[in-house]
């Protein structure tokens, strides 16, 4: 039967309908996202931050009884403290570092020992190590003129990694107070999170697919800030027993660049080549050096180990995902990167698994 002119009109009337549909949400879609695009490292930040604290609120539950507010208020403040207070004894204790340096170089002077004549035997660097501290104990401003490039750039970079230090901790303070509001009203954003996934997926995947990605982000998260405190235990102890300056605030700094996924090595090489200019090279400088090296490098051993634990997956993925969101999008992408591929992977081997039956051997088509 030929369709007649009044249902291809029908028809052609509907599908208009349809697209002016399908175009008016499409519109609707991309301005709410140019809203919420400035917010929109905050709001994610803040929903991991309250992934990862709500087991903390829920066993406060049950011994402060069931008052969800003051209990993510108290979190909070706790956990806001946890941070200013170290930063702020971090960064005087770096100002009046910085101010008694500058004060013994006017009273003094610059007064840099020789270097022992067994650091030309080091193998590699040994004999160029030896000529630029020899330099440096005979002719300090020579040495400055010649290494001007370098360490224009160096200075660069470390002043580009302060700033953004200190403004990811300033996000990371706003996170938590949004975060404390989550957390207020987290049953509630737990159902919604069912149903979203749940309307995203269907009724049977949407429980597991919401259970998978609060795992994954709190093993992310808890890995994360674990590593972070055992590199900082290992390096933190070297540092009091050698009797480093500021031990504490220092392993206090591993700390936090631990947990902003910054490399411990900038700590640690800045300490190893205080202790050589001022104790020499010595058995215990070398074992002290090598230790603090390896301890700062310890992160890239105890990802693999610790990423993954209490997640439903293969520890691979978690850490492809860790490392690969980590390069495409900072240390959000840390956590967002091991959620994303977290949930593909699941989809995919459901829809694997999930073939459709076969009437029998002789259904089968050949290939």
């Amino acid at each position: 039967m030929l369709p007649t002119p009044t249902s291809e009109k029908a028809l052609s009337r509907g599908l208009l309908d349809v697209l002016i549909r399908a175009g008016l949400i499409a519109v609707l879609a991309i301005f709410c996202f140019e809203i919420v695009l400035p917010f929109l490292s905050l709001i994610v930040w803040s929903l991991i931050l309250a992934i990862t604290l709500y087991p903390l609120q829920v066993r406060l539950r049950r011994k402060l009884g069931n008052k969800d507010g003051r209990i993510a208020t108290l979190i909070v403040l706790i956990a806001i403290g946890i941070i200013i207070v170290p930063t702020y004894l971090l960064g005087v204790a770096m100002v009046d570092s910085v101010e008694n340096v500058m004060a013994m170089v006017k009273s003094e002077g610059l007064h840099i020992p020789p270097p022992p004549e067994s650091v030309a035997s080091w193998p590699l660097v040994g004999r160029r190590l030896h000529d630029i501290w020899q330099q440096a104990a005979t002719d300090v401003t020579g040495l400055l003129q010649r290494l001007a490039p370098q360490l224009k750039d160096v200075s660069r970079a470390l002043l580009v990694a302060v700033a953004s230090l200190g403004k990811g901790l300033l996000i990371f303070v706003f996170a938590l107070i949004i975060a404390g509001i989550f957390m207020a009203y987290g049953e509630k954003g737990s159902r919604s999170a069912v149903r979203i996934a749940s309307r995203t997926f269907n009724r049977e995947k949407g429980p597991r697919i919401t259970v998978l990605c609060t795992a994954t982000i709190r093993a992310v998260a808890q890995g994360v800030v674990g590593i972070a405190f055992i590199q900082m235990m290992l390096i933190g102890v070297a540092f009091v027993v050698k009797g480093i300056p500021a031990a504490g605030l220092l392993a206090l700094a591993v700390l936090l660049l631990g947990i902003t996924q910054l490399p411990a090595t900038l700590i640690t090489v800045p300490v190893i080549v205080f202790v050589f200019a001022t104790e020499g090279a010595s058995a215990a400088t070398i074992v002290f050096s090598i230790y603090v090296f390896i301890a700062g490098l310890a992160d890239n051993v105890l990802k693999p180990l610790l990423l993954g634990r209490g997640v439903d997956l293969p520890m691979p993925v978690v850490l492809i995902g860790a490392l690969g969101g980590m390069v495409t999008g900072g240390v959000i992408g840390l956590f967002i990167g091991p959620v994303v591929l977290a949930v593909g992977y699941q989809v995919f081997w459901q829809w694997v698994e999930d073939q459709p039956q076969t009437g029998g051997p002789g259904d089968e088509k050949p290939i």
